[in-house]
């Protein structure tokens, strides 16, 4: 088997902004996920878009329209970039959702116990 990185339920990631800013968060990894989703204060904050499309999101709080933009971050020394939906993360603990497209491009394992 291919050496694969193994993650846990969350993870520190570094987001990267506009204009050379960066932070690091923690972020939730959620297998059942399609898409990656990003705060809507952390966009401003760091300066992201433009916007690319929009897409209608199901979640836990119902059906909803959000924006996408690109994101790129760095999740276990891996540097990857691919789409994620905005969305109002604030009453959330983590304001960044890690999805399958991330995961699935970064090659990653998840290990609910790790």
């Amino acid at each position: 088997m291919e050496n694969r990185t193994i993650l846990g339920l969350t993870a520190k990631v570094i987001i990267f902004g506009n204009n050379h800013i960066k932070k690091e968060v923690l972020a939730r990894i959620d297998t059942g996920a399609t898409n990656s989703s990003i705060d809507m204060s952390l966009t401003g904050e760091l300066e992201l878009g433009p916007i690319k499309r929009t897409k209608l999101v199901k979640s836990a709080s119902g059906k909803n329209r959000r924006a996408i933009i690109a994101v790129k971050v760095k999740l276990d020394g891996k540097e990857l970039e691919d789409d994620f939906t905005i969305a109002e993360r604030k009453h959330m603990t983590y304001p960044v959702l890690i999805g399958q497209n991330i995961l699935k491009k970064g090659n990653f394992l998840i290990d609910p116990n790790k």
